[in-house]
Protein backbone atom coordinates (compact mmCIF):
# COMPACT_ATOMS: atom_id res chain seq x y z
CA UNK A 1 0.00 0.00 0.00
CA UNK A 2 2.73 2.34 0.94
CA UNK A 3 4.58 1.10 -2.71
CA UNK A 4 1.73 2.28 -4.41
CA UNK A 5 0.86 5.15 -2.82
CA UNK A 6 4.44 6.59 -3.34
CA UNK A 7 4.45 5.67 -7.04
CA UNK A 8 1.07 8.04 -7.29
CA UNK A 9 2.87 10.64 -5.60
CA UNK A 10 5.78 10.57 -7.89
CA UNK A 11 3.38 10.14 -10.76
CA UNK A 12 1.52 13.54 -9.66
CA UNK A 13 4.88 14.96 -8.91
CA UNK A 14 6.03 14.92 -12.69
CA UNK A 15 2.89 15.51 -14.03
CA UNK A 16 3.19 18.81 -11.95
CA UNK A 17 6.64 19.44 -13.30
CA UNK A 18 5.76 18.53 -17.11
CA UNK A 19 2.68 21.00 -16.40
CA UNK A 20 4.93 23.77 -15.09
CA UNK A 21 7.35 23.38 -17.68
CA UNK A 22 4.79 23.60 -20.54
CA UNK A 23 3.66 26.83 -19.04
CA UNK A 24 6.45 28.06 -19.21
CA UNK A 25 7.31 27.45 -23.01
CA UNK A 26 6.41 29.92 -25.08
CA UNK A 27 6.57 29.62 -29.21
CA UNK A 28 8.50 31.73 -31.56
CA UNK A 29 5.98 34.82 -31.94
CA UNK A 30 5.89 35.16 -28.28
CA UNK A 31 9.37 34.96 -27.51
CA UNK A 32 9.72 37.56 -30.73
CA UNK A 33 7.24 40.03 -29.01
CA UNK A 34 9.04 39.66 -25.70
CA UNK A 35 12.16 40.54 -26.70
CA UNK A 36 11.17 43.39 -29.09
CA UNK A 37 8.99 44.55 -25.83
CA UNK A 38 12.05 44.19 -23.79
CA UNK A 39 14.11 45.89 -26.24
CA UNK A 40 12.13 49.15 -27.08
CA UNK A 41 11.27 52.28 -25.56
CA UNK A 42 7.57 51.83 -23.89
CA UNK A 43 4.34 53.22 -25.93
CA UNK A 44 2.74 55.67 -24.30
CA UNK A 45 -1.12 55.33 -25.18
CA UNK A 46 -4.18 57.45 -24.60
CA UNK A 47 -7.52 56.51 -25.67
CA UNK A 48 -9.14 53.04 -26.06
CA UNK A 49 -6.80 50.23 -28.00
CA UNK A 50 -8.56 46.90 -28.88
CA UNK A 51 -5.78 43.98 -28.03
CA UNK A 52 -5.24 43.72 -31.80
CA UNK A 53 -4.61 47.66 -32.77
CA UNK A 54 -2.08 47.80 -29.61
CA UNK A 55 -0.10 45.44 -30.77
CA UNK A 56 -0.33 46.12 -34.56
CA UNK A 57 0.63 49.95 -33.79
CA UNK A 58 3.98 48.52 -30.89
CA UNK A 59 5.24 46.08 -33.55
CA UNK A 60 4.76 49.72 -36.31
CA UNK A 61 6.41 52.03 -33.81
CA UNK A 62 9.34 49.28 -33.16
CA UNK A 63 9.81 48.37 -36.78
CA UNK A 64 10.36 52.19 -37.55
CA UNK A 65 12.67 52.35 -34.43
CA UNK A 66 15.11 49.41 -35.78
CA UNK A 67 14.87 51.29 -39.02
CA UNK A 68 13.17 47.85 -40.64
CA UNK A 69 11.13 48.76 -43.67
CA UNK A 70 10.31 44.96 -44.87
CA UNK A 71 9.36 44.39 -41.13
CA UNK A 72 6.79 47.23 -41.02
CA UNK A 73 5.84 46.00 -44.96
CA UNK A 74 4.93 42.78 -43.28
CA UNK A 75 2.23 44.47 -40.97
CA UNK A 76 0.36 45.96 -44.10
CA UNK A 77 -3.27 44.39 -44.75
CA UNK A 78 -2.82 45.49 -48.28
CA UNK A 79 0.60 45.15 -50.37
CA UNK A 80 0.01 47.01 -52.83
CA UNK A 81 2.21 50.07 -51.68
CA UNK A 82 3.48 48.80 -48.64
CA UNK A 83 6.93 48.82 -49.30
CA UNK A 84 7.79 51.95 -50.85
CA UNK A 85 5.32 53.39 -48.03
CA UNK A 86 7.05 51.27 -45.23
CA UNK A 87 10.30 52.93 -46.97
CA UNK A 88 8.63 56.50 -46.26
CA UNK A 89 7.57 55.76 -42.90
CA UNK A 90 11.16 54.71 -41.61
CA UNK A 91 12.94 57.42 -43.07
CA UNK A 92 10.51 60.05 -41.77
CA UNK A 93 10.23 58.83 -38.54
CA UNK A 94 12.35 55.65 -37.80
CA UNK A 95 14.88 57.87 -35.84
CA UNK A 96 12.33 59.79 -33.40
CA UNK A 97 10.66 56.34 -32.64
CA UNK A 98 13.90 55.74 -31.11
CA UNK A 99 12.62 58.18 -28.43
CA UNK A 100 9.17 58.88 -26.35
CA UNK A 101 6.29 57.91 -28.82
CA UNK A 102 2.45 58.67 -27.85
CA UNK A 103 -0.53 56.62 -29.68
CA UNK A 104 -3.64 58.23 -29.50
CA UNK A 105 -6.38 55.94 -30.29
CA UNK A 106 -9.62 56.50 -31.99
CA UNK A 107 -12.63 55.03 -32.83
CA UNK A 108 -14.01 51.94 -30.62
CA UNK A 109 -11.49 49.48 -31.71
CA UNK A 110 -13.54 46.44 -33.21
CA UNK A 111 -12.20 46.17 -36.32
CA UNK A 112 -10.41 49.06 -37.54
CA UNK A 113 -8.59 52.09 -35.25
CA UNK A 114 -7.54 55.47 -36.58
CA UNK A 115 -4.19 55.98 -34.41
CA UNK A 116 -2.33 59.07 -34.12
CA UNK A 117 1.41 58.81 -33.39
CA UNK A 118 2.95 61.40 -31.30
CA UNK A 119 7.21 61.50 -31.04
CA UNK A 120 8.17 63.82 -28.69
CA UNK A 121 12.10 63.54 -29.92
CA UNK A 122 10.61 65.02 -33.30
CA UNK A 123 8.01 67.15 -32.80
CA UNK A 124 6.01 64.62 -35.54
CA UNK A 125 2.77 63.71 -35.85
CA UNK A 126 1.56 60.88 -37.85
CA UNK A 127 -1.48 59.40 -38.65
CA UNK A 128 -2.00 55.54 -39.25
CA UNK A 129 -4.65 53.22 -39.78
CA UNK A 130 -4.79 49.83 -37.94
CA UNK A 131 -7.73 47.18 -39.17
CA UNK A 132 -8.45 43.60 -39.55
CA UNK A 133 -7.10 41.80 -42.82
CA UNK A 134 -9.04 39.43 -45.32
CA UNK A 135 -7.14 37.01 -42.78
CA UNK A 136 -8.97 38.14 -39.61
CA UNK A 137 -5.56 39.08 -37.95
CA UNK A 138 -4.83 43.07 -37.05
CA UNK A 139 -2.42 44.95 -39.53
CA UNK A 140 -1.79 48.65 -40.72
CA UNK A 141 -3.26 50.55 -44.04
CA UNK A 142 0.06 51.30 -45.74
CA UNK A 143 -1.17 53.18 -48.97
CA UNK A 144 1.30 56.07 -48.59
CA UNK A 145 3.74 55.35 -51.77
CA UNK A 146 4.34 59.32 -52.10
CA UNK A 147 6.63 60.87 -49.66
CA UNK A 148 4.80 63.97 -49.48
CA UNK A 149 1.64 61.83 -48.40
CA UNK A 150 3.27 59.57 -45.71
CA UNK A 151 5.23 62.71 -43.92
CA UNK A 152 1.89 65.08 -44.05
CA UNK A 153 0.54 66.32 -40.42
CA UNK A 154 -2.95 64.85 -40.04
CA UNK A 155 -5.18 68.75 -40.43
CA UNK A 156 -7.66 67.56 -37.91
CA UNK A 157 -5.52 66.03 -35.26
CA UNK A 158 -4.81 68.12 -31.81
CA UNK A 159 -1.40 69.30 -31.27
CA UNK A 160 -0.65 67.20 -28.08
CA UNK A 161 -2.17 63.47 -27.87
CA UNK A 162 -5.79 63.33 -26.38
CA UNK A 163 -7.10 67.16 -27.27
CA UNK A 164 -9.77 65.61 -29.41
CA UNK A 165 -12.09 62.84 -27.74
CA UNK A 166 -9.72 60.38 -28.04
CA UNK A 167 -10.53 59.81 -24.03
CA UNK A 168 -13.89 58.45 -25.11
CA UNK A 169 -14.49 54.97 -27.17
CA UNK A 170 -16.09 57.14 -29.34
CA UNK A 171 -15.04 58.99 -32.39
CA UNK A 172 -13.00 62.18 -33.07
CA UNK A 173 -14.99 65.21 -31.45
CA UNK A 174 -15.71 68.03 -34.34
CA UNK A 175 -13.91 70.55 -32.67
Amino acid sequence: MVRKARLSALALAGLLAGGLLTGCSSDDASLTYQTDYSNHQPLRVVGYPSTGSLETVQKAVWRLADGDADGLAALAVDDADADATARNWVKAFGAAAKGDVTADFYDEGSVRQVVVLYFAKSGQVKEIEARIGEDDSWGLTLAEPDPKEATAKPTWAPPKPGGSGSGTSGTPSES
